[in-house]
């Protein structure tokens, strides 16, 4: 059993430090941990330029056009049984490099498109994904601050396991933790942690999510996207759709269990949404092959160009 620790913090700081107590923690539970650094890797962000997407449709596997050190730790990743991340709180979420994985991960990684493209290329003779982005996987996430500006963290932790559908474990924040590494309870809590992990890695089938529960009854989000003139809410994690009412003085929120398959999480709510991405660029690709789309095209180019230092 392997058990990847990811720290994106300062070298040495707490974020490095919490994420090696939980892996202390894994490896009191016989497994075999490793430790990474995301601020000593080589990673650039996405362009959006869609080569994974036109990879994996194609039946050319799953390629990405930035070269950089991302293949190396996706196969880290891709090889560990459960990952703990650590992240520091940065302006209440997750830090640029930690946003920057997020968007890596996207298309590339999202378990529907993957199916999608394993089909395709087993039609057609092509390049099959790597099988291993299909399989499940444990994480566990611990967002560690300065302060309580801590309110965004957890759903971006959240977003990263989205696509490959990994199961969250544990998604704990830390605030008022500068001197984290002296507080005995916190600590303890980090080491637990990584006990948790190792444990449902054993059995990835039936590990379950034991970090407090959200307001979301489905992925446990906090944070939700409210319409101005109704009760109607979108939770921001699974994008499932209901209302936000306060029942005994809690806050909850309802929705229709025919919703759950248009869940982000869900691989039925991710073949809803690649059956909407195909229509979408199938019209937009035939949309720009058209006078008036080039024409509009050129008009922006040369109306003016981005500026450069030193130009």
């Amino acid at each position: 059993m392997k058990i990847l620790g990811v720290s994106s913090g300062s070298k040495n700081g707490n974020n490095d430090s919490m994420c090696k107590e939980a892996l202390m923690g894994a490896k009191e539970m016989g497994a075999e941990v490793e430790f990474i650094h995301l601020l000593s890797l080589d990673l650039k962000y996405c362009t959006g330029c869609i080569s994974c997407v036109m990879s994996l449709f194609t039946g050319k596997g799953n390629r990405c056009a930035l070269k950089d050190d991302f293949d190396w730790l996706l196969d880290k990743m891709l090889d560990a049984d459960g990952i703990v991340f650590a992240t520091p709180i940065f302006v209440k979420g997750t830090p640029g490099i930690f946003h920057t994985l997020i968007d890596r991960f996207g298309p590339r990684m999202d378990r529907g498109n993957n199916l999608i493209a394993t089909r395709i290329s087993e039609e057609k003779g092509g390049k099959i994904p790597d099988p291993r982005i299909l399989k499940d996987k444990v994480v566990s996430y611990m967002g560690i601050g300065g302060s309580d500006w801590t309110t965004r963290i957890q759903c971006d932790h959240g977003l990263h396991a989205l696509p490959p559908m990994w199961k969250i474990i544990d998604n704990e924040v830390f605030p008022w933790s500068k001197g984290i590494v002296m507080e005995d309870e916190k600590v303890a809590r980090a080491h637990q942690i990584g006990v948790n992990l190792a444990k449902a890695a054993k059995n990835t089938a039936s590990a379950t999510y034991l970090g407090e529960p959200g307001v979301c009854p489905h992925c446990h989000s906090r944070n939700f996207y409210l319409n101005d003139n109704s009760s109607e809410a979108i939770c921001c994690l699974c994008g499932i759709i209901g209302e936000i009412k306060v029942v005994n003085g809690k806050v909850v929120f309802e929705f229709p269990e025919e919703q759950l398959k248009h869940a982000h999480d869900m691989l039925s709510g991710k073949m809803i949404h690649a059956d909407d991405i195909q229509k979408n660029e199938g019209s937009n690709m035939a949309l720009m092959k058209t006078d008036e789309f080039k024409a509009r095209i050129k008009n922006y180019k040369e109306f003016i160009s981005a500026s450069m230092p030193g130009v």
